[in-house]
């Protein structure tokens, strides 16, 4: 994380995950030309959602390690509560999550 700002009192309360406790959050910058994949998904998230912050955060679950790897990553996936698992240009989703 490049920086630590804080967020507007109206946009606190749609990102919860993301602002701490005292309004602040710590903010990393995507421009297209840096990583224009990674833009591409903020934007696509930004228009479906008008929310254009995404949650960065570490692959694990309480009291296993980081994920660090394909095998690794299926298997919290299977185990956690999680939909979704996006790897590369393939998403896989658990059988009645939303989509």
């Amino acid at each position: 994380m490049e920086r630590t700002l804080r967020f507007r009192p109206d946009m606190r309360g749609r990102v919860p995950a993301v602002a701490h406790v005292d309004g602040t959050g710590r903010l990393q910058t995507v421009k297209e030309d840096w990583n224009p994949r990674f833009h591409g998904l903020l934007a696509e998230f930004r228009r479906r959602t008008s929310v254009p912050v995404l949650l960065n955060t570490s692959f694990n679950v309480m009291g296993k390690p980081i994920v660090h790897g394909v095998e690794d990553a299926f298997g919290v996936f299977l185990g956690s509560g999680l939909d979704a698992l996006a790897i590369g240009d393939y998403l896989f989703t658990k059988p009645g999550a939303a989509s």
